[in-house]
C-alpha cells in the first residue's frame, strides 16, 4: 500500500515539473518574439514609430529618420529633380542664366526662397528654413559638407550633371523610390525609342559623329563626358576619335586647334553676350573652320545652353531629347 502512494506522490511530482517547464518555456518563446520585435522598431522622442534609412552617398553614409518633408536643394540639377517628384522644396540655389530660376521650372518654383548661389549657398538663410534634408553636391560643397551636415542630413551627388544619380538618391531618401523608378522607365523607354526611329530614318549614316562646342568671350571649348554628351551617348550618337576621354572636354584657345572639332554634326550653345558673339565669328571666319566636315555638310546647329548644359536634371534631359526628335522630324 505503501508503495502504491510512494509512486502516486513521485507521480504527481514529476507532473508539476512537466507542466512548470512548459509554461516557462511558453513564457520564453513570447519574451523572445517581443524583443526581436522592439529590436526592429525605432521610436521617436514622443514615443511614435519612425522608419530608419541608411543612404549611401558621394560624401560618405547618411542617416535619414522618418520621411523628409522640408527640402532644400543646392544645385541645378537637383532643382529640377525634385519637381518631377512632385515635391515642393522650402530652398533652392539661384540659376545660373534666366536668373533667378530658369524658365522651364518657374511654375514650380517661383515664389521658393532662394538660398544663394550654387557655388557660394548661405549657410544662415538654409538653417533659418530647418529642412529635413539637404541635397548637395560634392563637386561643389565638399568644403562646407560637414557644415550642411550640422544644418540638416546631406545627401551629396558626385558629378552635378549626373541626372540619373540625383533620381534614385532622391527616390531613395524621399521614400519614393516607385516614382523614381517610374521617372527612369519612362526615360529608358524613350531614348530606346529615339534610337530605333533615328536608326530607321539614317540608315547607313546611323550613328552620326558628333561634336558638342561651346564658345566663351576668350576661348573655345568641346564637351566630352558632360551632361548633353552623356545623353547623345545614350541616345546612339558616337564622338570623334580625338573625343574619347572620359575628362569633361577640351578647351582650346589657339584657332589653330580647330581642326580638333572636326566631326559630321555640331551641336553648340553659348550665352547671349557680346563679348561672347565677337569670339564666335572670329572662330567661325577662319579658313581652318571651313574645312570641317559639319561645316561643309550645313549641320551646324545651334542649341539652347539650359537645356543642352546649364540645368542637369532629369526633365531637362527629357527637354534635349524632344529637340533631337524635333531636330530630326521624328515622332515623339
Amino acid at each position: 500500500m505503501e508503495s502504491i502512494q510512494l509512486h502516486k506522490k513521485w507521480g504527481l511530482i514529476l507532473l508539476v515539473l512537466v507542466i512548470t517547464t512548459l509554461l516557462a518555456a511558453c513564457g520564453n518563446e513570447g519574451a523572445s518574439s517581443e524583443d526581436t520585435s522592439s529590436e526592429s522598431t525605432n521610436a521617436d522622442d514622443s514615443g511614435e514609430e519612425t522608419n530608419t534609412l541608411e543612404i549611401e552617398h558621394a560624401m560618405g553614409m547618411t542617416t535619414i529618420e522618418g520621411t523628409p518633408e522640408k527640402v532644400v536643394t543646392l544645385y541645378q540639377g537637383a532643382n529640377d529633380a525634385i519637381t518631377a517628384f512632385e515635391v515642393e522644396p522650402v530652398g533652392i540655389v539661384e540659376s545660373w542664366v534666366e536668373k533667378p530660376i530658369y524658365k522651364y521650372l518657374r511654375d514650380d518654383l517661383e515664389g521658393t526662397t532662394l538660398v544663394g548661389e550654387e557655388t557660394q549657398p548661405n549657410l544662415e538663410e538654409i538653417a533659418k528654413l530647418n529642412p529635413d534634408v539637404i541635397f548637395a553636391s560634392k563637386l561643389r560643397h565638399e568644403e562646407i559638407y560637414e557644415k550642411l551636415n550640422k544644418i540638416a542630413p546631406t545627401i551629396a551627388i558626385d558629378q552635378v550633371y549626373d541626372f540619373k544619380g540625383t533620381v534614385d538618391l532622391m527616390g531613395q531618401t524621399l521614400n519614393k523610390e516607385d516614382k523614381a523608378e517610374e521617372i527612369m522607365t519612362n526615360w529608358d523607354n524613350r531614348i530606346e525609342d529615339f534610337k530605333a526611329k533615328a536608326s530607321e530614318k539614317l540608315g547607313e549614316d546611323w550613328p552620326l559623329n558628333v561634336s558638342i562646342l561651346n564658345f566663351r568671350s576668350d576661348h573655345a571649348r568641346i564637351y566630352f563626358d558632360s551632361f548633353a554628351g552623356s545623353i547623345l551617348k545614350e541616345a546612339g550618337f558616337t564622338r570623334p576619335e580625338n573625343q574619347q576621354s572620359d575628362e569633361w572636354g577640351m578647351k582650346l584657345t589657339d584657332k589653330e586647334s580647330i581642326s580638333e572639332m572636326n566631326a559630321d554634326v555640331f551641336y553648340i550653345f553659348m550665352s547671349d553676350e557680346p563679348a561672347i558673339k565677337d569670339n564666335f565669328e572670329e572662330w567661325t571666319n577662319h579658313p581652318l573652320w571651313k574645312n570641317l566636315d559639319a561645316v561643309k555638310n550645313d549641320e551646324v546647329h545651334m542649341v539652347d545652353e539650359v537645356t543642352w548644359n546649364m540645368a542637369g536634371g532629369i526633365r531637362a534631359a527629357n527637354l534635349m531629347l524632344d529637340d533631337l526628335y524635333k531636330r530630326f522630324d521624328l515622332e515623339k
